[in-house]
C-alpha cells in the first residue's frame, strides 16, 4: 500500500526508542486509517476526478 513506507519508519522509530509504545500506537493507528482511506480512493476514483470532464 502506498503508507507502507510510514509504517516501516514507525517500527524503526519504536525498536531504537526513539518513541513510546503510546506514541507508536497512537501514529500506527492514523496510517492504518489514512491506509483505508487510500485504498477507497483508489478503488473509486470515479469520485475524486474532476466535475470538468
Amino acid at each position: 500500500m502506498e503508507n507502507t513506507e510510514t509504517q516501516v519508519w514507525l517500527n524503526f522509530a519504536l525498536s531504537c526508542h526513539y518513541i513510546s509504545e503510546v506514541t507508536f500506537a497512537d501514529l500506527n493507528k492514523e496510517v492504518e486509517e489514512i491506509g483505508r482511506l487510500l485504498n477507497f480512493m483508489i478503488k473509486n476514483p470515479e469520485k475524486f476526478g474532476s466535475k470538468n470532464h
